[in-house]
């Protein structure tokens, strides 16, 4: 959900409830597969809910949120504050078609809940920002909705997509495969795919 989508703060804190329900299962599967050390930029960070949340999970990890949309990085730094944690770098101005992308090389780029909406164009320049900023070994992980062959993974997933290209036709639940074939022009190999709850998924890449 869009920080512009959310219609109530608290103390400059903007609260979105999916952000709540999701944040604890991905927090489970980062731990399992993040590294022991270092540092980790998450692209289109939303309210800021779930950098602090992971970061206080994973005390192990430098957690560098970005956001392109300033009502988002207000908020981030909102969170930021409250959260007062040591590992949490400022938020940086971002928008993934950017050319240059912060604070290369990195450990881990995530990025959630971002792909399907937003023009195909933001997935290239996800990966192509990710391949030029990771570490060799280093790892890309995305969450969301994905169809799988071609085909929705439940009529849930289904409908949502037909309201998100009904909100905007460039937006849409993207195709794993796809997504795959654009990361493995970056240097970006699939290695791993986790099955999330409310048909979600959690997609690990490799830089090669």
């Amino acid at each position: 959900m869009r920080c512009e989508d959310l219609d109530h703060a608290e103390a400059g804190r903007l609260v979105s409830p999916s952000a709540e329900r999701n944040k604890q299962p991905i927090a489970d599967l980062l731990d399992a597969v993040l590294p022991g050390s270092g540092e980790v930029l998450e692209v289109s960070s939303g309210t800021g809910q779930h950098v602090v949340h992971f970061a206080h999970r994973m005390p192990r990890l430098v957690w560098r949120p970005t956001e392109r949309d300033a009502e988002c990085l207000r908020s981030i730094e909102a969170w930021r504050g409250f959260a007062a944690l040591p590992n949490v770098r400022a938020p940086i101005l971002l928008d993934v078609h950017d050319d240059v992308w912060p604070a290369p090389p990195l450990d881990a780029v995530i990025c959630l809940n971002m792909i399907h909406i937003a023009p195909w164009s933001a997935t290239e320049g996800l990966m192509r920002g990710a391949g030029r900023i990771l570490k060799p070994g280093g790892l890309l992980f995305l969450y969301g909705p994905f169809q799988r062959h071609g085909a929705h993974t439940a009529e849930s997933n289904a409908e949502f997509d037909r309201q998100l290209r009904a909100r905007d036709p460039k937006w849409g639940v993207r195709n794993l495969e796809e997504v795959s074939t654009v990361a493995a022009s970056e240097r970006l190999e699939l290695a791993a795919i986790h099955q999330l709850p409310a048909n979600n998924l959690g997609v690990v890449f490799r830089k090669q």
